[in-house]
């Protein structure tokens, strides 16, 4: 069962999270401040972070950006609101998904195997090398180089690059995308595609405001190319 580290500090939240997800299995660590768990992450090596927002002293998004500064371990953000303005934030921090607290257990459990799965279903029946322009995509290796240069892709970075190169030219729908990538059925936020697509942008373009990877076509969705 994957590793689990839980940043929360609210003690009901947190204690509630914690054993439901030791009751499914999980070996899970929990610290109640954002440093609190920067010590217990170095240390524990976590298979994902489940990660509080709204936290004291460094918030979630602050602890987001500093994971994402050395590490592509999969973070899944919990917020209280889900309009509220720091997820968005978060996801362009590095989040690859979020949770509005309180949340049941199961559903818990089922983003977390949804974004684990990502990367274990991501090199599955395509050829080993794909040559795109500049960007050369080792699937069964599942990593991305850009004219040589290793690229840090977090786990729904590089899902979401592996599923729009497989089709080259063909127009994914943001609602399409959330079933695919993210493995959202029921009508999602489109903020996580959107937040993914410009960090993804961001590594892979020269000019993320003139891409040349993924095109936006308006009111219809995403594509990747033409080169």
């Amino acid at each position: 069962m994957p590793r689990l580290l839980l940043i929360e500090d609210d003690p009901s939240v947190r204690e509630g999270v914690e054993l439901g997800l030791r009751r499914r299995g999980h070996e899970v660590r929990s610290a109640a401040t954002g440093e609190a768990g920067l010590a217990v992450l170095s240390d524990f090596r976590p298979d994902l972070l489940l990660l509080d927002l709204m936290l004291p002293g460094m918030n979630g998004v602050q602890i987001c950006r500093r994971v994402r500064e050395t590490s592509q371990l999969p973070i899944i953000v919990l917020t209280a609101r889900g309009d509220d303005f720091d997820v968005v934030v978060g996801l362009e921090a590095g989040a690859d998904d979020y949770i509005v607290k309180p949340a049941r257990t199961e559903v818990i459990e089922a983003r977390i195997r949804a974004v684990l799965r990502r990367i274990e279903d991501s090199g599955q029946g395509r050829p080993a090398v794909e040559i795109h322009g500049e960007l050369a995509i080792d699937r069964p290796g599942l990593t991305v180089t850009k004219s040589g240069q290793r690229l840090a892709l977090a786990p729904s970075e590089l899902k979401l690059l592996l599923h729009l190169c497989a089709a080259p030219e063909q127009v994914f729908s943001r609602q399409q995308l959330l079933e695919h990538v993210w493995e959202h059925s029921y009508h999602a936020d489109a903020r996580l595609v959107d937040a993914c697509v410009r960090r993804l942008r961001n590594k892979i373009e020269d000019e993320a405001a003139s891409p040349r990877y993924i095109q936006t076509l308006r009111g219809f969705g995403y594509r990747f190319g033409p080169l």
